[in-house]
């Protein structure tokens, strides 16, 4: 250690470039910050990762029964068309603005200090989604492990949490092939199952009342966050490779339900169900804006994942390429899980002698009630009820992957010099966190408060975001500033297609989805229950509050500046001094390297080191202005020679940098 630092006082060193001025601290100042920061180990890393980001639990459970409802076949022309407007758009505008800054969804606001509540209001948002999603992927751990018998637990009646209500809903059928039984009176073992022995929903009194904490869900949602640790533990090259299993596995999976699903009788019935267009649906709004909203949540636009996962590409990868693959690749999977969905379903109706209607279900209900029950008239009906969890369980960790590193990186971007090299300790203590303020859901009651999260916190505070997001960019911003930016990332500048989206369409069509929120509002429910008004008003404040992140952020950036109120809007919304690639070999034209003599418009914040006889270092900091560039090179060349201090070096020019303060900091 000593021959260290005694080559270190030895060798003359180079002041260090300080590019942000929340960059403070005592820590070594030879960091490389671009190789520091870390990025993907290949190209592949980025691409399987924004695929297992955005093919989640809702191209499952979400997209088979709205495309029933809306339409059947009809509904992809909205859906496409919607994709076409909204999705790929905003998917490529969130890309571009991480690769081409390499920060986070909190640093990435160097573009407009004064929109920097945006990023605030995300990270409230996917912190909250990123509590109650652990909690799904709890509930499938624990039917994953459920499975592991040779009789499904919830296969049959007469054990202790069903009750006289309970009906076994396959036996003898009549010459029809109908079960010869009314079943509008009884409830299946899989749905008691669920509710009375997973949820024990029976132990509370509503969500003002929960109940006690069920320790086999506890368990099963710490090991779910330790899970989720442990593929995160080294940031994007440990999650980037556990995306190589986790994002392709589900496919071949559900290939397998598809081809299992397929050969069963009736289920072309269930097909038939799904795919019939009944295209006078598309004459009513409602359709269009349920095709919008599932390309908005579809595709994770808004909760900052994709400009993260971007943050940590090189400066030229081909994202235009990858945005039309991931995009048109998550649409695909939706259509083919419905395929594999409704075929089972319409299995089921042929069984039960019921239409498919009655059987289909959207959310929880499917993947926690109606499929499981599905899998109990299979042969070897463990196996396929494991690979359908297990399914369901890589589908959600790649989801919960980029939550969490989400909110890891916009953090430590913001304070680099304490918290990278402490990423791990910070990415565990946020998991230890979230697995606290979690507990709530694992209660009797938890399913109450797990609704409650998932109506209101990526609801329209979310759509307000994206807004506000598309509109700081293109309009605060430039848009023709933005597209040279991509010019020089990726060697050419979006076509009119994409600039007519984000300047009208993509934020008109938000808007459309942000007023039909509000205008068709509806009362939180759960099964027969209903909210009582202060948890209404609870949800409502939640999804307020990232909302008004985004003028407290307005408020905070405006007071920091000097002036008038006018002087200080406009400071504050010009790019900060650093705004720009992260590399100094990437910043080229309006933002050439900010080095000792260059020509840039910028002012430099530079560090000054210089060793004490005791081998310490002594820090120095001083802002100058770009036109006393010559004296800058004066002072740093004295730096480097062979005077005692950095305060000296500061007395000698002083007068020679303009008139500008000179504070050191020691």
């Amino acid at each position: 250690m000593k021959k260290l630092q005694g080559a270190h006082l030895r060798k003359p060193i180079t002041p260090d470039l300080l590019m942000t001025p929340s960059d403070q601290g005592d820590v070594d100042l030879d960091v490389d910050f671009a190789a520091d920061r870390g990025n993907w180990t290949g190209k592949l890393d980025f691409l399987l990762s924004c695929i297992g980001y955005c093919v989640g639990l809702g191209n499952v459970w979400r997209f088979p029964y709205r495309a029933y409802t809306n339409g059947g076949g009809a509904f992809l022309v909205p859906y496409f068309l919607m994709l076409a407007i909204c999705g790929i758009p905003l998917f490529f505008l969130e890309l571009s603005l991480g690769q081409f800054s390499s920060l986070g969804p909190l640093a990435v606001w160097k573009i407009s200090p004064l929109f920097k509540g945006a990023g605030a209001a995300m990270l409230l948002i996917v912190g909250l989604v990123a509590i109650y999603y652990n909690m799904i992927i709890a509930y499938v751990l624990f039917y994953l492990f459920a499975s592991l018998t040779s009789d499904l637990p919830w296969e049959h009646c007469g054990n202790w949490w069903n009750t006289e209500l309970c009906l076994e809903h396959r036996g003898p059928k009549d010459g029809n092939g109908a079960l010869p039984l009314n079943l509008t009176c009884t409830v299946s073992p899989s749905e008691e199952y669920w509710s009375r022995y997973v949820l024990h929903i029976q132990g509370s009194q509503g969500i003002g009342s929960p109940g006690e904490i069920r320790w086999n869900l506890c368990l099963c949602l710490l090991l779910a966050w330790v899970i989720v640790f442990l593929c995160i533990l080294k940031g994007v090259k440990s999650s980037g490779k556990v995306v190589y299993f986790t994002a392709t596995f589900p496919y071949l999976i559900l290939f397998m339900l598809l081809v299992r699903g397929v050969t069963l009788p009736g289920a072309w019935k269930g097909i038939q169900f799904y795919l019939t267009p009944q295209f006078h649906h598309l004459l009513s709004s409602k359709v269009w804006i349920e095709a919008a909203l599932q390309i908005f949540y579809s595709l994770g636009v808004g909760f900052g994942g994709l400009l993260t996962f971007a943050s940590y590409n090189t400066f030229h990868q081909n994202i235009y390429r990858d945005t039309f693959i991931v995009t048109l690749g998550n649409a695909i999977t939706s259509i083919l899980a419905g395929f594999a969905i409704f075929s089972v379903l319409g299995y089921m109706s042929q069984e039960l002698g019921v239409p498919v209607d009655q059987v289909a279900k959207a959310g929880p209900g499917l993947a926690f009630v109606v499929y499981p029950q599905a899998m109990t008239m299979l042969p070897l009906s463990p196996f396929w009820s494991f690979l359908f969890f297990f399914m369901l369980l890589t589908l959600g960790l790649d989801s919960q992957f980029a939550f969490l590193e989400t909110i890891v990186t916009a953090v430590t971007d913001e304070f680099p010099y304490y918290l990278r090299p402490k990423k791990v300790v910070f990415s565990g203590f946020i998991c230890v966190a979230m697995y606290l303020m979690g507990l709530i859901l694992t209660t009797d009651g938890g399913m109450y408060w797990l609704v409650l999260l998932d109506d209101y916190s990526a609801s329209f505070g979310l759509m307000v975001v994206v807004i506000t997001t598309c509109l700081a960019v293109t309009r605060v911003y430039g848009i023709q500033r933005f597209c040279r930016d991509i010019h020089m990332m990726l060697g050419f500048k979006p076509g009119l297609y994409f600039r007519a989206c984000w300047l009208f369409l993509s934020p008109a069509t938000l808007l459309a989805l942000l007023v039909y929120s509000i205008v068709k509002y509806q009362p939180s429910e759960y099964g027969s229950y209903r909210f009582p008004p202060w948890a209404e008003l609870l949800g409502i404040l939640m999804g307020l509050l990232s909302c008004l992140m985004i003028p407290a952020g307005m408020l905070v950036a405006v007071l920091r500046e000097e002036g008038s109120f006018w002087e200080r809007l406009q400071q504050a919304s010009r790019p900060a001094m650093d705004w720009g690639p992260s590399l100094e070999e990437n910043r080229t034209g309006m933002y050439v390297a900010t080095l000792a003599g260059s020509q840039s418009p910028k002012p430099l914040m530079v560090h000054m080191r210089k060793g004490t006889s005791a081998g310490g270092l002594l820090y120095a900091r001083m802002t100058v202005s770009a036109v006393c560039i010559r004296s800058t090179d004066k002072m740093l060349s004295c730096l480097q020679g062979a005077h005692s201090s950095a305060e000296t070096c500061l007395g000698d020019f002083k007068s020679e940098i303009c008139g500008e303060e000179v504070t050191v900091v020691g």
